[in-house]
């Protein structure tokens, strides 16, 4: 029996993971997801979903990486009002992530690239990153720019030929064209339902929460995503991300 060769560190056995850095495979990418509602439509994990997909297509872009599991729950308390959503304090989510650098590192791994797909991640990563490239060996890098992030994804849409632009996404038209790439299976198209458009604050939703803003937890125009459109926003991202990663690494 033959095995097929991963590039996600969950999928591998332990000698295969020895034999890939020994090949000078030394990069890892760490999503961080989360567990939190999106609307009436899309699973709870959404964002972890999405952070294993990116993390697989990054890894496979640059060729010698591997995708380390996703970290979740995420800091998603500013949706806890919408049942079924799992949140962690800011400081319990930088220790997890502290861990897993900590654990990758001691393996031989020398670039950790850190891709939060969760807007409320977006904050810890940037503030831990610094803090855990003191404490180790690797070069710690966080992709952590939360509107470079939504400006990608706008991007992507309007790449596809979908002329819909959002400040604040979540649940709308890029998430759910998103899923649709992913596993449209798993979009409950009956169940569809626009939300508010329009500019929000991100403070005020962190703070008063989505329910103060949106019913149905959705902002934006899930109806303008087709799985074509996503799997367009997919590779917009992973192209950049890719990118940045590659210069970190020559800067070192």
């Amino acid at each position: 029996m033959s095995f097929r060769r991963s590039v996600t560190l969950e999928e591998m056995v332990w000698p295969a993971v020895e034999s890939t850095l020994e090949n000078g495979n030394r990069t890892a990418i760490v999503a961080v997801g989360s567990i939190e509602q999106h609307g009436p439509h899309l699973p709870l994990n959404m964002d972890t979903l999405d952070g294993d997909e990116l993390s697989r297509r990054i890894a496979s872009e640059l060729g010698d990486a591997i995708a380390a599991p996703t970290i979740r729950p995420g800091c998603s308390g500013h949706h806890m009002e919408f049942p079924g959503t799992i949140t962690v304090p800011p400081e319990t989510l930088m220790d997890v992530i502290r861990s897993y650098c900590r654990s990758l590192d001691e393996h031989g791994f020398e670039h950790i690239a850190l891709v939060p797909t969760h807007g409320g991640n977006f904050g810890p990563v940037k503030t831990v990153a610094p803090e855990i490239a003191r404490e180790i060996d690797a070069a710690v890098i966080p992709l952590a720019d939360l509107d470079e992030h939504m400006q990608l994804l706008n991007e992507g849409l309007s790449r596809a030929g979908i002329e819909y632009d959002q400040d604040v996404i979540h649940a709308g038209a890029a998430e759910t064209a998103i899923m649709l790439a992913i596993n449209e299976d798993l979009v409950r198209m009956d169940a569809l339902d626009p939300g508010p458009e329009g500019e929000f604050s991100p403070a005020r939703l962190l703070s008063e929460g989505f329910k103060s803003i949106t019913e149905n937890g959705v902002l934006g125009d899930p109806t303008e995503a087709t799985a074509e459109a996503g799997e367009i926003v997919i590779e917009t991202v992973v192209e950049k991300y890719a990118e940045h990663i590659k210069t970190e690494r020559r800067a070192v």
